[in-house]
């Protein structure tokens, strides 16, 4: 029995290859430091955990509609609405366990064979892994160091034809943690507004950031119809684990998501449901302190980063990561990032993990307590000073 032909065009995420390669390590009692998964270290706040065991206790245990809770799916409206200044209504949210169908349901209901899909690289693999896998097209755009990781736009001019059916953007950003500026933004949106295209606007990190005015690109005129707002609790309230993503998409996309998630998943956890109301009209204290220690956390790692020899690593503009060139230790990504793991207990990410135009940068997730990031700083400048 062979596994149909689709499967050779499908990728992984190797933040959870390389956690179960330091987990082994672990057990043959390694010491790791963790700056492999890009998950907060905080726990989930305490109002939304007990949240979730009164909707236990209330008996939210079964089956609930397919697209969400509608209170829910009307705090998330609110919720966005207020946060984007643009105004969207509980009918066009989709409610879906995690932030992953929202790249995967609204890429299968739109891209046939041979259409092309422009999305950042170095990004998030399953972008990538999903256009393959539907056989689309992938068309990186690199993302440039010099412009804090954001698009060339001269290019990105070039790469738009005839067959591009979506655009996906991605900011706050993973890897890089840079904020496409507000200007950029306005660029893409005037070169697609009259364009048969749609943008995946991946904003899972849009309360993590430290400076910058996040923009979404559904803001500008003539972008709210065009334009799917993937989005989610596992960041801003430290909810990984619970398993819950949103998209707020065009009308003509609800239906299709919905019948996607009814032959995949029938509908997302009642209980968790009832904990998102909790998280979104709750208090925000929590997220906003959270989002600050990183901010701490952010600034003492870079500046230690910056100290070992080789690396240049420019100043993260939000999300939780830190992506150091590193070509100047004369290392290529992935041999780098291994040997830190085996060597050093320093569990981090190649580049490469992130497209091939994330070569010569590798990434540390910067959620982990301060005493481990210097503690990974110094193990970083040991590793150079004996090789």
């Amino acid at each position: 029995m062979k596994l149909a032909a689709s499967m050779t065009r499908i990728g992984i995420e190797t933040a959870f290859e390389v956690l179960v390669r330091a987990r082994g390590l672990e057990a043959q009692g390694k010491h790791i430091i963790h700056l492999e998964i890009g998950e907060p270290d905080f726990a989930t706040p305490s109002h939304i955990v007990e949240a979730a065991k009164q909707a236990l206790d209330e008996g939210w245990t079964h089956y609930g509609p397919t697209q969400g809770q509608p209170e829910l799916r009307t705090a998330i409206a609110s919720y966005v609405s207020r946060t984007r200044g643009i105004e969207v209504g509980p009918e066009r949210v989709c409610v879906v366990p995690g932030g992953k169908p929202i790249i995967f349901f609204p890429m299968m209901a739109l891209i046939d064979p041979g259409d092309e899909v422009i999305y950042p690289n170095p990004s998030f693999p399953i972008y990538e892994s999903m256009i393959n896998y539907l056989g689309g097209v992938a068309v990186p755009m690199p993302l440039v160091e010099s412009r804090g990781f954001s698009f060339n736009l001269d290019l990105f001019r070039e790469k738009l034809s005839d067959r591009t059916k979506m655009v996906i953007l991605n900011s706050p950003a993973n890897p890089t943690g840079g904020v496409i500026p507000k200007e950029d933004i306005a660029a893409i949106a005037e070169m697609l507004r009259d364009r048969d295209v749609i943008v995946l606007s991946d904003e899972i990190y849009s309360r993590m950031s430290y400076g910058r005015e996040v923009v979404s690109i559904s803001t500008f005129p003539g972008m709210l119809e065009k334009t799917i707002i993937l989005d989610g609790f596992s960041k801003t309230y430290a909810m990984t684990g619970w398993r819950m993503g949103y998209g707020v998409m065009p009308p003509m996309l609800v239906d299709a998501v919905n019948k996607l998630m009814v032959n995949s998943n029938s509908c997302t956890a009642s209980f968790t449901q009832r904990a998102g109301i909790a998280a979104l009209n709750g208090p925000q204290e929590p997220a906003e302190e959270m989002i600050a220690e990183f901010r701490r956390r952010r600034d003492v790692f870079v500046q230690e980063l910056n100290t070992i020899p080789g690396f240049r690593c420019p100043m993260p503009e939000g999300a939780f990561y830190a992506f150091p060139n590193i070509e100047g230790t004369g290392w290529k990504s992935k041999p780098l990032a291994d040997a830190l793991l085996e060597q050093e207990g320093v569990a981090c990410l190649s580049g490469t993990a992130f497209g091939a135009f994330g070569e010569g940068y590798i990434r540390f997730s910067y959620a982990n307590s301060m005493d481990n990031l210097r503690e990974a700083a110094d193990k970083i400048r040991r590793f150079f000073a004996s090789t």
